[in-house]
């Protein structure tokens, strides 16, 4: 196998995993986060609109760690950096 070959290995390993583990852990942190906010309305009632605001800044941040890793697989698979050099190389 040549050099063009393994990065075309490692780029889809990389993106699969960070597919993977990018979108699997802010979703156990979403999770908590409303089991969290759940568990404090029901302790404080009158607190819910202000723990409902917070919750939702708070999933917002979360959720954009997953499309960040989302973008980043996507451009390991479709518009990868290192071909460039690759190709560069072999010429």
């Amino acid at each position: 196998m040549d050099s063009a070959t393994y990065i075309a290995i490692a780029s889809i390993i990389t993106a699969g995993l960070t597919t993977g583990i990018g979108c699997m852990m802010p979703a156990v942190g979403e999770g908590r986060s409303v089991a969290s906010a759940l568990s404090s309305i029901a302790q404080q009632p009158d607190a819910a609109p202000t723990i409902t605001r917070t919750l939702f800044v708070g999933l917002a941040m979360i959720e954009s760690t997953a499309i960040y890793c989302f973008v980043v697989s996507m451009i390991l698979i479709f518009a990868n950096p290192f071909w460039n050099h690759i190709i560069a190389t072999h010429k």
